[in-house]
């Protein structure tokens, strides 16, 4: 079956909607960018000078048939908005993320879109970065063993970037700029219900809003985790550090450089005691060379479509969507649920075994 071609605009021609222009829809064989809307004269400008139409306001948008699509990415607070209006106007949508600031919003919305017959999806892109698939493939395949322990991490030294980032009214925060990509990717890679989280914020830069965080989530499986986001770190820890029961992987940065370490099987040397400080020790001595293998981490073929194939794929009805609005439902509740801790400074108990209250 040959697909049809498709129109898009993009509401908030800002960082994110020009690179969907630029990069993500660039040569796509089925959608195409014809035209923008923003608020801001800067940013129509630039759309002009890009090539696109503009409109001159959302109703424009919607009242325009030829226009099959709408792709949000204005900031957090008004997608909720947008969103009804477009699925209201019969218009498939596409929401960047986080989706909205708080679940019950997400409900409306994924209400709406049922009412309508329409797709509601949202760019969860990072699902589709390498460093993420080499490690759920590590776990998927136990190439270390049975997973134990993830850490996943991000961090800079360059404060909170742009403006309403910085402020809590437009959904401002690292939690809800970062975090909702990494608590994403651990929740699409470990399937099995939460049972405790654990969080506290960073406030170093003086902002309303995080500018860092530590989230401590424990699985019914038995497997931990760490996520963590940091904008004051002059010196990164590893982007992924994951300890299973054979061995540890450890993946440094979004360039994919890192290392896997094995047990080897059967009797080998036992480590010899080291001086450390002034003191003995055999315990964190390391092993000995017969003990474990390095090995470089496996290469990530193509496993899955592209996000803007998906996309065609659900709205011509052959395929699910890879990001499912369930999904980012509930990655959204465990948010609410990381500010509760955070702001309680306590561990929240039972995450997914309590039914959600909308």
């Amino acid at each position: 079956m040959t697909s049809q071609n498709y129109h898009l605009v993009i509401v908030g021609y800002g960082g994110m909607g020009s690179y969907h222009a630029k990069h993500l829809l660039k040569g796509n064989q089925n959608i195409e960018v014809s035209g923008t809307y923003d608020i801001s004269e800067d940013r129509r400008t630039a759309s002009m000078a890009d090539g696109y139409k503009t409109y001159e306001s959302l109703a424009a948008v919607l009242s325009d048939d030829a226009v099959d699509f709408v792709l949000i990415a204005t900031p957090n607070d008004v997608h909720k908005d947008i969103a009804i209006a477009a699925l209201n106007a019969g218009k498939h949508v596409i929401c960047e993320k986080p989706v909205t600031i708080y679940s019950a919003d997400l409900v409306e919305i994924m209400e709406t879109a049922k009412i309508n017959d329409r797709a509601f999806i949202v760019h969860q892109n990072r699902r589709w970065d390498e460093d993420f698939l080499t490690m759920k493939k590590i776990y998927d395949e136990q190439i270390i063993g049975d997973v134990f322990h993830i850490e996943s991490r991000v961090q800079g030294a360059n404060g909170i970037p742009g403006d309403w980032r910085h402020l809590k009214e437009y959904g401002g925060g690292m939690l809800l700029d970062w975090g909702v990509h990494l608590l994403d990717q651990l929740l699409f890679m470990i399937d099995s219900k939460i049972t405790s989280v654990y969080a506290n914020f960073s406030y170093i830069l003086g902002d309303d809003v995080d500018d860092g965080f530590q989230v401590f989530i424990t699985f019914e499986n038995g497997i931990t985790s760490l996520v963590e986001v940091g904008t004051t770190n002059f010196i990164q820890l590893p982007r992924w550090y994951t300890k299973g029961t054979k061995g540890t992987a450890v993946i440094h940065d979004w360039d994919i450089n890192g290392k896997i370490v094995t047990q080897n099987s059967g009797e080998v040397e036992a480590p010899k005691p080291i001086k450390a400080g002034q003191g003995l020790t055999k315990t964190m001595a390391p092993p000995s060379e017969k003990a474990v293998s390095t090995s470089d981490l496996p290469k990530v073929v193509k496993t899955m479509e592209s996000f803007y194939e998906n996309v065609v794929s659900v709205v011509e009805g052959s395929a699910e969507p890879i990001v499912k609005n369930e999904e980012v439902l509930r990655v959204l509740r465990l948010m609410e649920t990381i500010f509760k801790s955070a702001e309680t400074n306590q561990v929240i108990q039972d995450f997914d075994l309590v039914p959600a209250k909308n």
